[in-house]
């Protein structure tokens, strides 16, 4: 695949975030900010909850963008990545997936339930190969997605896992405005 790059060809990221958009304090806002070539899936005025309506806004970023992609999704936005790969053949350079929420597993309070994220089709998650390399950032942690699960995830997607300790959802909540690990994750698919 990299052989069909020129040197001064750098991806373009791209932010998949999660249920809660953009969060101005989130480490997704301040990278995009801090990368080069860098944008973010606008966030959704109707259909919130939808899994298609999600997946449809993440390929629509993607046909604004020529030339070779990266992806950096967290939370949900992983769950939005991995669905968008089992139907879309656009080709992805790489593909760094930080902290997924188990969204087979009830979330806590605050978040939708199982039956809401149901009805609008984010079950099952898709454990299929995914067609492009990936590194899942899981945290021992996290309260949206136990460490077991999550990597079980990405051997089936077929991720490199990278274990962050104790990041929980790796979100403002946890601490976490800046994630400077990011920027070396990032490298490493490029």
């Amino acid at each position: 695949m990299g052989h069909f790059m020129t040197l001064n060809t750098t991806p373009t990221v791209l932010m998949v975030p999660g249920l809660r958009d953009h969060v101005a304090e989130h480490w997704q806002t301040l990278l995009q900010k801090e990368l080069p070539k860098a944008a973010c899936v606008p966030p959704l005025e109707h259909d919130k909850l939808s899994c298609a309506a999600r997946v449809a806004a993440l390929d629509a970023a993607l046909a604004e963008i020529d030339g070779p992609v990266i992806l950096v999704a967290h939370s949900a936005g992983v769950m939005i990545t991995i669905q968008w790969a089992q139907h879309h053949h656009r080709t992805i350079h790489g593909a760094l997936l930080a902290t997924p929420a188990d969204l087979e597993t009830p979330m806590p309070p605050g978040y939708p339930t199982f039956e809401a994220l149901s009805q609008n089709g984010w079950h099952p998650i898709p454990r299929r190969p995914l067609p492009f390399p990936s590194i899942v950032a899981a945290s021992r942690n996290d309260p949206l997605a136990p460490f077991e699960r999550v990597t079980g995830m990405a051997q089936d997607w077929g991720s490199r896992v990278v274990d962050l300790g104790d990041v929980g959802h790796l979100n403002p909540a946890a601490g976490f405005g800046e994630w400077k690990m990011a920027h070396g994750l990032i490298q490493e698919l490029v």
